[in-house]
């Protein structure tokens, strides 16, 4: 069944040639019944018709609708009011009024969306073209970043700050050289990924209808977030003095945000769901399309059951992971409040607790993703994947690989990259056209920061695409790693010597 006289991703330049020698796997049963896998073993490609975790697919959907409900009024007034003037270019900035933010900062957010989806696209190219280097520059990147900021809060007497990033910025200084000599094994697993990706053009598909969703999305929640400033603003020309507020304003932007994180979440979950039980499941298991064991259409199978019977536990993952973020966002602002009213001892709490949950949120994060592939595969509900997940991780012998991959960095580097160049876009924007309701530059911060946020999720959506191919190898390597020799022998060698207790079959319990 796994037989293939050319099996893809065939051999490239970058890794085609191996300096190791073809490894042999051992001679031992893998399983129980001394074979390997049936792709339908356990339901897998097949699981049964259920709705899981119906109370949060019931939640989400509530919060969804409360949030279009929401955006519907304060849309009506803005519209009503010519969304407060404003326009496009220096001319069109200079008009509008100049209490709130008007439509030229849409203007604004639409052009940063756009730039985003473009340096996306183009980052992702350049690090299939430059791997290695990429790999090399984001790691030094990431020291450099942590020296920078631990010098900058010296300077500025941020000593809250400046503690944490001293432990962060020396911890990883001494874990450069580690990381180093993994990136052979992260770059062969990231070109391998990229070129079953090219094999299956529902990849790109899924990534870019994900990305422009999710571009849709956040200009939605831009033209809401602008409405419902200009809406309840107090002095604002739509305000109705009786029921305007700036407590009432922070918490509208706060249900609109933790909406917009949620349901962000939601949508990159599904398409990692979507990639992870079609092409990326499909080719391990069933081996490339030209063999005849691959079923008709994965992708659309798989995307069927992630946005239907598997929604309510991917957005119980999801929920998780926003409550999280917004309970950091809650404590940097603590934080800042902490600092301007000159409280050094509550600052340097908030912002120990911050990046606590921070931490936090990174692991729940990167555990969900192994979860939402055995929710893909099998069609579990999330807290039985949740529990597969981690007796896997342990069982299988496979944390140490998974957490030694550097491809997640390198996404995730290009993602903060991307956000930053969506900052400086918007911050030149704001520069050259003065617009009226900026004069003081009292929206400059709020502007950036919309704009990082708009591009790291649009950057972050269409790496997730590559990331999930790299999750999908790992779950399936765990599982069946007889089965990657065949798939792809020059990773199967790599991982072998660097990691021979992974690629040796362990019974399941």
């Amino acid at each position: 069944m796994y037989e293939q006289s050319g099996p893809y991703p065939g051999p490239t330049p970058q890794y085609g040639q191996s300096q190791y020698p073809p490894y042999a796997p051992p001679a031992q049963p893998l399983y129980d019944n001394g074979d390997t896998k049936n792709p339908y073993e356990g339901d897998r490609f097949k699981p049964k018709k259920k709705i899981n975790d119906p109370i949060f697919l019931i939640l989400f959907i509530l919060q969804l609708v409360g949030f279009a409900v929401l955006s519907a009024v304060a849309l009506h007034s803005w519209v009503s009011q010519g969304g407060l003037g404003g326009g496009l270019g220096k001319s069109g900035s200079h008009t509008g009024t100049s209490v709130t933010l008007n439509r030229s900062t849409v203007y604004l957010l639409l052009l940063v969306t756009a730039a985003a989806v473009l340096l996306s696209a183009l980052y992702l190219m350049l690090t299939r073209a430059f791997t290695k280097i990429i790999m090399h520059i984001t790691l030094i990147l990431s020291i450099l970043l942590n020296i920078g900021i631990c010098v900058y809060y010296w300077i500025t007497r941020y000593y809250s700050g400046a503690i944490i990033f001293t432990i962060i910025a020396i911890l990883s200084v001494l874990s450069y050289f580690g990381f180093r000599s993994r990136i052979p094994l992260a770059a062969l697993l990231l070109q391998v990924v990229m070129d079953v990706s090219k094999h299956h053009l529902s990849v790109y598909v899924v990534a870019f209808t994900a990305l422009f969703v999710q571009a849709a999305l956040s200009v939605w929640y831009t033209f809401t977030v602008i409405a419902t400033y200009s809406k309840w603003t107090p002095g604002s020309p739509s305000c109705d003095t009786s029921s305007c507020s700036s407590g009432k304003v922070a918490g509208l932007i706060f249900f609109e945000t933790f909406s917009f994180v949620w349901t962000s979440q939601v949508i990159g979950n599904v398409s990692l769901a979507t990639l992870a039980g079609g092409p990326y499941g499909s080719w391990y298991y069933f081996g490339p399309r030209e063999l005849g064991e691959m079923p008709k259409h994965p992708t659309i199978s798989a995307f069927g059951r992630a946005s239907t019977l598997s929604l309510g536990s991917i957005a119980f993952g999801s929920l998780i992971v926003t409550i999280l973020e917004m309970i950091r966002l809650l404590l940097n602002a603590a934080q800042n409040n902490a600092n301007a009213d000159g409280h050094p001892v509550e600052a340097l709490l908030a912002c120990c607790a911050a990046c606590f949950i921070g931490i936090l949120e990174s692991m729940v994060e990167y555990f969900n993703r192994y979860a939402y592939i055995e929710i893909a595969l099998y069609g579990k509900a999330y807290i039985p994947a949740a529990k597969d997940t981690w007796r896997m991780f342990k069982d299988r012998g496979i944390d140490a690989l998974v957490n030694d991959s550097l491809v997640g960095m390198t996404l995730m580097w290009g993602a903060y990259a991307i956000g930053l160049l969506s900052s400086l876009f918007a911050y030149l924007y704001l520069r050259l056209t003065a617009p009226s309701y900026n004069a003081s530059g009292q929206y400059t911060a709020p502007v950036l920061l919309f704009a990082f946020f708009i591009g790291l999720v649009c950057s972050t959506t269409l790496s997730s695409a590559i990331e999930a191919g790299v999750s999908t190898i790992f779950v399936g390597l765990g599982e069946d790693p007889q089965v990657l020799a065949i798939r792809a022998p020059a990773l199967f060698t790599l991982i072998a010597d660097t990691y021979p207790a992974v690629t040796r079959g362990v019974p399941r319990n």
